[in-house]
C-alpha cells in the first residue's frame, strides 16, 4: 500500500471486531509515529500503549463510553510533554555535526532553546524583549508562556498521530483518533505532570462491518485552498 492509499483508506472508525491487534503492528507504527517531524527535534511527546483490560476499561470511560475506545483493542494516548526538552536537548548536544555548523548548531539548542522553553517566571519579561525586537525587524513573537510552549509541543505530537494512523492503516487496520474525554482523570490514571497535555486517544483495532457511519464527506477544495 502507498503513501497515497493509506491516506485514502484511513477513516474514523467507530466499532472493531473482538480480533486482537498483534503487538508487532502497534509497534511498527509507533516507531512510525516517532519519525514524524518536530519542532526542533526536542521530541517533546509520549505515548501510552493501554494493553491492560483493567486501565483500557478506565481510559475509555474517561472517553465518554464511546464506542469507538470500548470495541478498541488497544487504545494509544498520546501526550504532549513540554518538560521533555532538557533531556532530548541534551543529547541533540552529544551528536557531531558538521564544522561549518557547529558554531550554528551549538548557539540554537545551548542559548535559544533554553530561553524559548526556559525561564517561565520570566514570561512577562521574555513576551516585553520578543516583542520590542519586533518593532524592528522580524521575530518569532511565541513562545514566551507555559501556553505558548504547550501548543508547539501539541503541534509536534498531532504530528506523530498523523504517522501512527496512516501505519496502522498501511497494515490493514482501523484508528479513531477521539478528543471527546476527560482530561483531566486521564491525567490522574497516568500520572502526568500538570504541565502535560493529553492530544488525542487513539483507538485501534481490527475494523467492524458496522465500524464506518456512511461515506467520506468533505466540502468542495476552493473553500479551504487559496492561491495568492
Amino acid at each position: 500500500m502507498d503513501l497515497f492509499e493509506a491516506i485514502t483508506l484511513r477513516r474514523s472508525v467507530r466499532k472493531y471486531t473482538n480480533t486482537k491487534v498483534q503487538p508487532e503492528v502497534i509497534e511498527k507504527a509507533l516507531q512510525a509515529a516517532l519519525l514524524a517531524p518536530n519542532s526542533s527535534n526536542l521530541q517533546t511527546w509520549k505515548f501510552f500503549w493501554i494493553e491492560s483490560p483493567e486501565m483500557k476499561n478506565r481510559i475509555a470511560l474517561d472517553c465518554m463510553g464511546q464506542n469507538a475506545a470500548k470495541t478498541a483493542s488497544d487504545l494509544i494516548v498520546a501526550v504532549a510533554r513540554p518538560s521533555h526538552w532538557k533531556k532530548t536537548r541534551n543529547e541533540i548536544l552529544k551528536q557531531s555535526v558538521s564544522p561549518n555548523a557547529e558554531k550554528q548548531f551549538k548557539t540554537y539548542y545551548k542559548k535559544l532553546i533554553p530561553l524559548t522553553y526556559g525561564w517561565i517566571i520570566f514570561s512577562p519579561l521574555k513576551w516585553i524583549l520578543f516583542n520590542t525586537i519586533g518593532i524592528f525587524k522580524p521575530i518569532t513573537r511565541r513562545p514566551w508562556s507555559i501556553r505558548d510552549i504547550q501548543e508547539i509541543c501539541i503541534k509536534t505530537t498531532a504530528l506523530a498521530c498523523e504517522n501512527f494512523m496512516l501505519a496502522i492503516t498501511a497494515q490493514g487496520y482501523g484508528t479513531c483518533p477521539m478528543e471527546g474525554f476527560d482530561e483531566k482523570r486521564i491525567k490522574k490514571h497516568l500520572n502526568l505532570k500538570w504541565t502535560d497535555r493529553v492530544v488525542m486517544v487513539i483507538a485501534v483495532g481490527e475494523i467492524d462491518s458496522k465500524g464506518i457511519w456512511g461515506e467520506r464527506f468533505r466540502c468542495p477544495n476552493e473553500w479551504f485552498i487559496e492561491k495568492i
